[in-house]
């Protein structure tokens, strides 16, 4: 397979609400959310032959979770020698005002 950029869909909020509910039921210790800003996006998505992100799962010094973002070309591969997001705004204490996603 190829990736083209169309890679996911959009998602009903309803649905979102539940599972996002249901990982906070089961990880009640665990952040919720984590915020990256557009300007590394941005940096990410306009890198040459880059069609979409992936996001790593990953354990900083501390061991606290964090995400790490890379930009992916259609061959299915990361662009690893280019930007390379992380240390996002967790949440919380990050999370805004109350939403079905976050409460």
């Amino acid at each position: 397979m190829a990736f083209t950029g169309d890679e996911a869909e959009e998602f009903p909020l309803e649905l979102a609400a539940k599972w996002t509910k249901n990982y906070r039921e089961k990880n009640p210790k665990q952040p919720l959310a984590h915020f990256f800003g557009e300007k590394v996006l941005k940096k990410i998505l306009k890198q040459k032959d880059c069609v979409g992100l992936r996001i790593y799962y990953a354990l900083d010094e501390k061991g606290e979770k964090q995400l790490i973002i890379v930009g992916t070309d259609k061959k299915e591969n990361d662009i690893y020698n280019g930007v390379i997001a992380e240390r996002s705004f967790m949440c919380p204490p990050f999370c805004g005002k109350g939403n079905p996603l976050n409460s």
